[in-house]
């Protein structure tokens, strides 16, 4: 059992927000559904409560808690990509309805952010080369959608 786990706030779209996620990771999956046994300030009777779900092995809850507070930036989810092409189809599933923002970042259709980034990227950043790391970091601060080949070429010099 995992100790501590993340609870999302939504307002009566937990269960649509859950099913989303899981499609985007492997080792995801909606593992519950709660719906309400009483009426409540978020709904009624019957109503989707909450969502217990898995997200690349990860357990989340999601509340369906009502409209009163909206996610910030102060939280975001990185998710840790291997190559372009799993940057570029998670960025533009999340981007979906969403909001693009700069260095990887992004909010999705619930105002939930998250960050795109590719590994290669930490590489570049904590490389032994203080000129490589400082080229990468400056290419990066220029970029919405991290692009690794333009990473590579800047940490190169080219």
């Amino acid at each position: 059992m995992q100790k501590v786990t993340p609870c999302l706030w939504f307002d009566g779209q937990a269960e649509q927000a859950a099913s989303f996620y899981v499609s985007l990771l492997p080792g995801s999956r909606i593992d519950r559904v709660i719906r309400s046994p009483a009426d409540t300030p978020s709904g009624p009777s019957g109503t989707v409560l909450a969502v217990e779900f898995t997200l690349a092995g990860n357990k989340f809850h999601g509340l369906n808690g009502g409209p009163q507070f909206p996610f910030t930036e102060a939280v975001s989810f990185e998710i840790a990509c291997e190559n372009q092409a799993e940057v570029d189809r998670l960025w533009a599933a999340l981007c979906d309805g969403g909001t693009p923002s700069q260095c990887g970042w992004l909010k999705d259709r619930w105002g939930l952010s998250w960050q795109v980034v590719p590994t290669r990227l930490f590489q570049l950043l904590a490389d032994a080369d203080p000129n490589r790391s400082r080229r990468s970091m400056e290419a990066m601060l220029k970029m919405r959608k991290i692009d690794i080949a333009a990473l590579e070429r800047a940490a190169d010099g080219a």
